[in-house]
């Protein structure tokens, strides 16, 4: 495709108006329309950018080659359907859908009609994940921490499929492995779905993932570490900044004995400790437009044909796996008592997370997530 990829934006609110901007200044697209049952909404972006604004995807058919959905998360499957259905190429804010039946149907849309579709795991071009992403090899324990305050924005699911997918995502494509277990608890503090939630997932490699989100947090965390056998990383997606420290020869090859030095020896040590036994490099890529890189990811796929960074079945997997941690948060029990509190409603006082989680050893079955 050598002219413009003519594209609206679905949803008119916080990232469908980050989107349109971004892609009206893009030289790869034509910004066609905005679309938004807000009439107030979808006329002040449509203003701004000087293009149209419909209350109907459907009224915009006929002009565009290609859509970003940028709606509520229950809106997904029905507009992705109708979308894929007259041939569009798709970009789906994350999570692709709000239960596994719906992400599932629209990725066989798309591989049906040869059309794109990528799915909005911004992360993925975070430049600090993507400075040290080729030296994770063989990842033997990943934990993440994603907290932020409450931004009154994607009530209509909880933080498992609002903000911990991200590292869902994040560890599945880290891992060449199946998760075969998934321990999970989780709180709702403000509204009907968790606001907080801890997942401890195994996986058929030997990998463990440790994963926490809050919503209703006072402080915003956005952090990884990795532990492989050759190397430790910690990234800080906030910050764009990332770490990896690896071990000395000699410690590798179980030279440094602790216990047979001497207390001077012992003293160099602790001074030298950074430097001869575990060397610490730092990598500040500096700052970039993830979004801009996820867009014009999605425009290069569509123009040369290939598959975009985050697949629409790399957003289905993500969705799986949440599904899963959401049927054991729904499970989880929070006393021995026979009539205790069962799941995210059930704790008296939401604001703690006990640890560790319940062990689970029975298979679970698939929830409809949401």
């Amino acid at each position: 495709m050598t002219e413009k990829i003519r594209i609206a934006v679905v949803g008119a609110g916080h990232l469908g108006r980050f989107h349109a901007r971004l892609l009206a200044a893009n030289t790869d697209f034509q910004l066609i329309g905005v679309v938004d049952p807000d009439a107030e909404a979808r006329n002040a972006l449509a203003e701004e950018l000087h293009v149209k604004g419909v209350d109907s995807h459907r009224a915009l058919l006929d002009e565009i080659d290609a859509a970003v959905i940028a709606t509520p998360t229950k809106h997904h499957h029905q507009i992705g359907m109708e979308l894929l259905l007259r041939g569009k190429h798709l970009l789906v804010e994350k999570p692709l859908a709000g239960n596994l039946s719906e992400a599932d149907a629209l990725t066989e849309c798309a591989t049906a009609g040869n059309c794109i579709l990528q799915v909005g795991h911004i992360e993925r071009f975070n430049p600090a994940l993507l400075a040290v992403q080729d030296k994770i090899e063989q990842p033997k324990f990943i934990e993440a921490c994603r907290c932020s305050g409450y931004s009154f924005r994607s009530t209509d699911i909880g933080v498992v499929l609002d903000l911990m997918i991200h590292d869902v995502d994040i560890v599945l494509n880290l891992l060449n492995a199946k998760p075969i277990r998934i321990d999970a608890v989780g709180s709702c503090v403000l509204g009907p779905q968790e606001d907080v939630a801890n997942a401890r997932i195994v996986f058929d490699d030997g990998c463990i993932a440790n994963l926490s989100a809050s919503r209703v947090s006072y402080e915003a965390v956005r952090q990884m570490q990795v532990w492989c056998p050759q190397a430790f990383l910690a990234i800080d997606y906030a910050n764009a900044t990332a770490k990896v420290a690896r071990p000395s020869d000699a410690l590798l090859r179980g030279d440094c004995d602790v216990r047979r030095l001497s207390l001077t020896e012992k003293q160099r040590a602790k001074e030298r400790f950074f430097d001869e036994w575990l060397s610490v490099e730092q990598f500040a890529p500096g700052s970039s437009n993830a979004l801009e890189d996820e867009l014009r990811d999605f425009s290069e796929a569509i123009q040369h044909d290939r598959l975009p960074q985050v697949t629409g079945a790399a957003g289905r997997d993500a969705v799986a796996v949440c599904e899963q941690i959401l049927e054991s948060i729904a499970h989880h029990a929070w006393d021995a008592h026979p009539h205790s509190g069962i799941g995210p409603r059930g704790m008296q006082q939401p604001d703690t997370i006990p640890v560790p989680p319940v062990e689970i050893t029975s298979p679970i079955p698939h929830r409809r997530a949401g």
